[in-house]
């Protein structure tokens, strides 16, 4: 009876241990062993380089991955010492048949993590809007994705679930528009100063990319008239540039002696 125990923990409990204990050590040692590949692209010529926060992308993306395969490959082997491989091989085609129906939502949130491996849609420390959410994305995983809120809260998105992305922190420029309401007896004296000051203000404000448009946006004209000078600055320069935008438009009709309506 005892050789019979001794036989069975070694022919079953024991590798099944150790299997998992592998597994579970590569799991802890998955990030450095990623870390070691991931490095290596500081070697490639600089035009081939990954950003740093594509680096930190791809290190929780590959981590994940890692872990997973660790895991299911120790699985498997627990399966294996129970049955043949034939049989593991029916076992698990019914059971991968059976569980993508009943987890169809959990493999789309695996199978979107795997897809953001290959597609560089957004990074670690970039800031999104995601569901609605809007926030700075602070860990990538295979299933999960971790926003953390304008507001400070914490979301947990899964990644089946991200569909539509507003990344702010990958535009081509930033809108810094202004509203004027100006006097409409002083409409034809303004337009040319607008104008003029626009071409004028790209050498005056480096961070202006190109000269403003001069437009109104309502048509409506009575005693004042609204305009607006559509403004493009470089990106996240918007609201650093606005202060700075209306005190030159304020100084230069002032010199006109054209005076802004309330």
């Amino acid at each position: 009876m005892i050789d019979s125990i001794q036989d069975t923990a070694l022919n079953y409990a024991l590798p099944i241990a150790l299997a998992y204990l592998l597994a579970w050590i590569t799991h802890r040692l998955a990030a450095r062993i990623v870390g070691q590949f991931v490095d290596f692209s500081g070697y490639a010529p600089s035009g081939l380089r990954l950003r740093q926060e594509r680096q930190r992308t791809l290190h929780d993306l590959l981590a994940s991955a890692v872990s997973f395969i660790a895991f299911l490959i120790a699985t498997l082997f627990a399966l294996g010492r129970f049955v043949d491989t034939t049989t593991l091989i029916w076992m698990v085609g019914l059971f991968s048949a059976a569980f993508g129906l009943g987890a169809r939502p959990l493999i789309a949130d695996f199978l979107t993590g795997m897809g953001f491996i290959f597609e560089d849609t957004f990074d670690i420390g970039e800031k999104l809007e995601i569901l609605g959410i809007e926030g700075v994305v602070e860990k990538i995983r295979l299933r999960t994705t971790l926003i953390r809120a304008t507001s400070g809260e914490l979301y947990v998105v899964p990644n089946g679930e991200i569909r539509v992305i507003r990344n702010f922190s990958r535009g081509r420029f930033s809108t810094s528009n202004i509203t004027l309401r100006i006097p409409a007896a002083q409409l034809s004296t303004a337009l040319p100063i607008l104008e003029d000051l626009g071409r004028d203000a790209v050498s005056l404000l480096p961070n202006l990319l190109e000269p403003w448009q001069v437009i109104s946006q309502s048509g409506v004209i009575g005693q004042d008239v609204e305009l607006t000078l559509l403004v493009k600055t470089r990106f996240g320069k918007a609201a650093e540039m606005r202060p700075r935008l209306l005190a030159l438009v304020q100084e230069h009709l002032a010199e006109m002696n054209i005076e802004l309506a309330s």
